[in-house]
């Protein structure tokens, strides 16, 4: 059987893998502890699951709008109006089945063959992958000595005749590095200078710990609005990843052109989801709050326990739900061994940093229970005290 070059050459992403191998060593009754998916064990607002409910006793159960249910799209404007104080109309904002699809198309339709897309390294895995799929080339910026911000001369160097644009993801998966307002105003002026589109993820926008305050990078460069397209969704935020929604902001015109690619790739994501994302964006503020309190909480005790672990080192996250820990102390071969021996041997899975594009780092995600990130962390400090001997 014939495979296509372009399927040969896409890799897995090693945060679903990792998750899949955990979920079937604990399906055979093995005590895993799971630190490798981004996934809040809190349950959906209780403003999502009412909206839900109600979506389904209308008989909301037929296409929508390609674009999403102008409902929630009114919605996304008006909650960027009132957090950001931008100014988006219904027709600048597409929702998608999740925020994946919408970078996917956010690539193919600003991408050809051979064209270069800035990213910064520690890097979300599917960035990558996308930006192949879309026949393009990553010209990757590495910020792991620069305190995970990019520099001016660092992206400069990177930036040739065939680059169209940068990623930015602030609060970083997976480091948990919020981007500060002069890191984004340099970034927009190169972008401007250079005439380059800025893809700006912001999934995590709402978990940020003080001092750390996220901002977006339109409020510092206004000028810059034109060329930004805003990824974000209600799966981090409201606790509703497997609802599968995510949205997009940006000009007209790029949004009409994913528009076009969708139609013919997923056509409208789930009607009832969309009802809950609806839900959610209207009326779960609080709920974000609680679970942004917890997550800081969690956030003191594994970076805490972490770093009484002998030849670990690990910088704490200024927002997010992950810790990036370097594991370059310890007496094993590379990251993806040390995953590999933690998970066969203490049953903890981890994400190795190689993915990310940073080798000798492995992330952990701390949107698990505090019971799990107590026992996690023993189990890792048992593993790597015997690594010693």
């Amino acid at each position: 059987m014939k495979f296509s070059k372009r399927i040969l050459n896409i890799a897995p992403s090693a945060t679903v893998s990792i998750s899949a191998a955990a979920k079937n060593m604990k399906a055979e009754g093995k005590p895993v502890l799971s630190f490798s998916m981004g996934e809040p064990d809190f349950g959906s607002p209780k403003s999502a699951n009412d909206a839900a409910i109600e979506a389904i006793k209308r008989g909301e159960s037929h296409y929508t709008l390609n674009t999403g249910i102008i409902e929630l799209r009114r919605a996304v404007c008006d909650y960027y109006k009132r957090r950001f104080g931008l100014e988006y109309k219904p027709d600048e904002v597409i929702v998608a089945a999740g925020a994946k699809p919408l970078l996917y198309e956010a690539m193919q339709a600003l991408v050809d063959d051979g064209d270069e897309v800035v990213l910064f390294a520690p890097a979300w895995v599917s960035y990558i992958e996308q930006l192949h799929m879309a026949g393009g080339v990553e010209k990757v910026v590495d910020t792991m000595s620069t305190g995970l911000l990019p520099t001016k001369e660092k992206l400069l160097e990177a930036i040739g005749p065939k680059t169209v644009g940068i990623v930015v993801n602030s609060p970083s998966n997976p480091t948990g590095a919020i981007y500060p307002e002069e890191t984004l105003r340099m970034i927009a002026e190169v972008a401007i200078e250079k005439d380059l589109w800025i893809i700006f993820d912001e999934i995590y926008e709402r978990f940020a710990y003080e001092p750390a305050k996220h901002v977006n990078i339109i409020n510092v460069v206004p000028e810059v609005k034109d060329r930004v397209i805003i990824i974000n969704g209600v799966s981090k935020a409201y606790a509703m990843t497997g609802w599968r929604i995510g949205y997009a902001l940006g000009p007209k015109e790029i949004i009409a052109k994913m528009a076009t690619l969708q139609t013919h790739l997923t056509s409208n994501a789930s009607s009832i989801a969309q009802w809950a994302a609806y839900g959610a964006v209207e009326g779960a503020d609080e709920d974000v709050e609680k679970m942004r309190a917890e997550f800081e909480k969690r956030r003191r005790v594994i970076v805490d326990m972490i770093n009484d672990i002998p030849g670990l080192k690990v910088r704490e996250p200024e927002g997010a739900f992950y810790v990036f820990v370097d594991v370059t102390g310890c007496p094993v071969p590379d990251d993806m061994k040390f995953c590999e021996m933690l998970l066969n041997e203490k049953y903890v899975a981890a994400v190795p940093g190689t993915a990310f594009l940073a080798p000798g780092y492995i992330r952990l995600s701390y949107a698990c229970s505090m019971d799990n990130i107590k026992e996690g962390m023993k189990r890792m400090k048992e593993f790597v005290e015997g690594l010693k001997k």
